[in-house]
């Protein structure tokens, strides 16, 4: 297992930011980066358990190990679920979890600067390496333009 990170500042307040990511529909949006219609089911609150699914229905089961509104969350991959199926205990799924998703919002000024780390194995390594920035870059844009948009 290897830890990976990834970090990019945004000019947009930490809250904005963590709304933005967040919010099930633009979390639809930048996790696109991913895989096209990705979605979650769940609340964030520590303790809680989410599910990470593609459109046809596969994906991870995790839990939210610590939260810290608009500073901190980290997420506890626990499984993945094929066809609907949760799997945790396969051995195939015990040789990587479990493994953590952390988010750090920190302030800069007015911006934010998020840095992910993750765990992540060496079969992974290189996809995340590639579409991590081009998620980012979503997030980015969608907190951006958020953020300058006048609210009534």
């Amino acid at each position: 297992m290897k830890r990976l990170q990834f970090s990019t500042l945004i000019q947009a307040p930490r809250e904005q930011v963590w709304e933005t990511m967040l919010g099930p529909v633009t979390y639809r949006i930048w996790s696109a980066a991913f895989m096209e219609g990705s979605y979650y089911e769940g609340t964030w609150a520590k303790g809680q358990r989410l599910r990470f699914l593609a459109p046809g229905g596969s994906g991870m089961v995790s839990e939210i190990a610590e939260l810290r509104p608009h500073e901190f969350l980290s997420i506890r991959h626990l499984g993945e679920i094929k066809d609907g199926v949760e799997d945790t205990q396969s051995e195939a799924v015990r040789s990587w979890t479990p493994c953590f998703e952390n988010y750090t919002f920190g302030q800069v000024g007015v911006a934010t600067e998020l840095t992910v780390d993750m765990d992540m194995t060496e079969a992974f390594e290189e996809y995340m390496t590639k579409t991590w920035p081009k998620a980012l870059s979503l997030l980015k844009a969608l907190s951006e333009a958020r953020a300058a948009s006048p609210r009534p």
